[in-house]
């Protein structure tokens, strides 16, 4: 069973900036609302096959996953993060609006064994949690200093 949300926000700083900004996954402490920690594992720039090791809370539990940048484009990043009982891909897609960036966000969470029966009760949680990305991420990464 897979819940998926899709959001769309404008972040007052050029494409390339914003692209760079979240291709370092670790700054979902700055946007994520469900994060508490992320770590970079390995060294060097960020490029496909990039990890990291990512703390949230989902409905007052803590779990980790494994993330991977899987796609780095100049418009589109792709990380995905797995862990026994869930699979998590985000998709973010940019384009040019003037000054700014138009970014399209869409997180899927794709839901192993046992995990899959309680898959439907939690699309209100993961709703809520996308609304909150939509709040933060457009005002961190425009204070954002490279």
């Amino acid at each position: 069973m897979v819940v998926s949300v899709t959001r769309v926000m404008v972040v007052r700083r050029p494409l390339a900036e914003v692209v760079a900004y979240l291709t370092d996954f670790a700054r979902t402490e700055e946007w994520d609302p469900g994060t508490v920690r992320c770590v970079r594992l390995d060294d060097g720039p960020g490029r496909p096959g990039a990890r990291w090791r990512n703390t949230s809370r989902f409905r007052g539990r803590t779990t980790e996953l494994r993330y991977e940048l899987v796609v780095r484009e100049s418009a589109r990043l792709v990380f995905v993060g797995e862990n026994r009982t869930v699979t998590a891909r985000d998709d973010l897609r940019f384009a040019e609006e003037g000054t700014s960036t138009r970014l399209t966000y869409a997180a899927s969470l794709t839901f192993k064994g046992f995990a899959r029966l309680a898959a439907p009760f939690l699309r209100g949680e993961f709703e809520g949690l996308a609304d909150g990305v939509v709040t933060r991420l457009p005002a961190a990464a425009e204070a954002w200093r490279p």
